[in-house]
C-alpha cells in the first residue's frame, strides 16, 4: 500500500496539526488503500526533549512576548533578515529526519510547518530523499524556514503568496497551487440555524493554551449583555471555572468540543467570532461566512498574520480602550459595513484555484502515480 507520511512539529495542538488531519481525514473518505501517518520529528527524537521544548515554547510567549516576536522576526521573517541561514536545524536535526524518511519509506511527504520541510527540502538536496513533496501553508505569509525550490508543490493560501514564490523564490508558476488553508470539510456543511433568544450570539475563541488573555478580556470589557457570548475554553480548565464563576446569564463557558460536527454547530449558531488571528481559526470563520473580530495578538506569526487580514480587510480588530459592544454593534448592526466584509471575503476567495477535496485527493494521488498528471485529474 502507498503511503503519506505528514510532518508537522511539535505535539501542542496548533494549526499545523489541524491541517494534517483535515487532509488525512479528506483522504480516509476517498481512498481506503493508503496509509496515512502524522509524526512530529522532535518525538521521535525524545519524547522528554519535545515535552521540554513545548513548555519553554508555551512559557517563552506569555512571559516574554516581545522578546520571542524579536527573535522569530529577525530569524525567520525576510523583513528583518539579511543572511538567510539555518545551518542550526541541519545540525540538529537533519540526521534525524533521514533517519524518519528510512523507516518511514513513504510515497508522498506532506509538510505542514516550516522546519520539516526545510530538513526534506534540504535533504532533497543532497539526494537522500526523492518522493514527491508538498508544503501546506497554515499561515497567511510564508515565513524564510520553509524549503522552497526542492519542494515539489505548494498548497499556499492566496494568490499574493505564490507571487512571492514565483517572484521572490524563482519557483514554477505549475508548482505553486492556490487552496487556501485547509479546512475541514465538516465546516463545509451548513446545519439549521438556532434561533434561540433571537438576540445576537457572539463566539470567543483563543483560550486553549492558556494564552491570549481570555478572561482579562471578558472581565475587563464590561460586557453588559447586548450579546450572549460563548467562550470556547479547550483545555483550559481554570478558563473555564473562572468564567462559570462569573455567574452571568449572557456569559456561558464551553468545554473542549472534540466533535468537529459540534463544532460546525455552533458556528452555525453564532453571529461573529471573536478570536485570534490564528491561519485555521481565521479560515474555518471564513468558509462559515462569519464576521471575524480579533482581540488578541501572539508574538510573531500572529501578528504577521493580522497584518496581512487588516491590509486585506477580512478582519476587524478590537480596540481594549473602546466599548467592546459598541465595536461589535458598529459592524453587526451596520449593513454597509457587513456589506463591505463579504465584498473583501469574496475578492480573497476568487483566486482559489483548487476548491474541492476531491480535486486535492486526485492530485495527490498523481504525485504516487507518475502516469498520471494534475491536469488530468484538476
Amino acid at each position: 500500500m502507498k503511503k503519506i507520511l505528514f510532518l508537522p512539529f511539535l505535539q501542542m495542538p496548533s494549526g499545523h496539526h489541524q491541517a494534517a488531519e483535515t487532509l488525512i481525514d479528506m483522504l480516509k473518505i476517498r481512498k481506503k488503500d493508503m496509509v496515512l501517518k502524522k509524526v512530529d520529528l522532535l518525538s521521535y527524537m525524545n519524547v522528554s526533549l519535545e515535552k521540554m521544548v513545548t513548555g519553554t515554547y508555551l512559557k517563552w510567549i506569555k512571559l516574554m512576548p516581545g522578546t520571542y516576536d524579536l527573535v522569530y522576526k529577525i530569524c525567520t521573517y525576510s523583513t528583518m533578515r539579511k543572511v538567510h541561514s539555518f545551518k542550526g536545524y541541519e545540525i540538529l536535526f537533519l540526521k534525524k529526519m533521514e533517519k524518519l524518511l528510512e523507516d518511514e519509506q513513504p510515497d508522498v511527504i506532506i509538510c505542514t510547518h516550516s522546519i520539516p520541510s526545510y530538513l526534506v527540502s534540504a535533504l532533497k538536496r543532497k539526494g537522500k530523499c526523492v518522493v514527491p513533496v508538498m508544503n501546506v501553508y497554515t499561515d497567511f505569509f510564508i515565513n524564510d524556514v520553509w524549503g522552497k525550490g526542492e519542494i515539489d508543490y505548494h498548497f499556499v493560501p492566496n494568490r499574493d503568496m505564490k507571487l512571492k514564490l514565483m517572484t521572490e523564490h524563482h519557483i514554477r508558476q505549475e508548482s505553486i497551487i492556490v487552496s487556501g488553508i485547509p479546512v475541514h470539510e465538516q465546516f463545509i456543511k451548513t446545519t439549521q440555524r438556532k434561533k434561540d433568544n433571537g438576540r445576537r450570539k457572539i463566539l470567543i475563541s483563543g483560550g486553549s493554551s492558556g494564552l491570549g488573555d481570555i478572561y482579562e478580556f471578558i472581565t475587563a470589557s464590561r460586557l453588559a449583555g447586548a450579546f450572549d457570548y460563548f467562550v470556547l475554553c479547550g483545555n483550559n480548565r481554570k478558563l473555564y471555572e473562572k468564567i462559570k464563576q462569573l455567574d452571568s446569564d449572557h456569559i456561558l463557558p464551553l468545554p473542549y468540543i472534540s466533535s468537529r460536527k459540534k463544532m460546525n454547530e455552533w458556528y452555525d449558531r453564532v453571529d461573529a467570532v471573536v478570536t485570534k488571528p490564528g491561519g485555521i481559526t481565521v479560515s474555518e470563520a471564513l468558509q462559515k461566512n462569519l464576521p471575524i473580530f480579533v482581540h488578541a495578538v501572539l508574538p510573531g506569526q500572529e501578528e504577521i498574520n493580522l497584518q496581512y487580514l487588516e491590509k486585506k480587510n477580512l478582519v476587524f480588530r478590537l480596540e481594549r480602550s473602546l466599548s467592546i459592544e459598541e465595536q461589535l454593534q458598529k459592524v453587526l448592526g451596520n449593513k454597509p459595513e457587513l456589506i463591505k466584509w463579504h465584498a473583501a471575503k469574496k475578492a480573497y476567495e476568487k483566486g482559489r484555484e483548487m476548491l474541492s477535496p476531491d480535486q486535492m485527493t486526485k492530485f495527490i494521488q498523481s504525485l504516487m502515480e507518475p502516469s498520471l498528471s494534475f491536469t488530468q485529474h484538476a
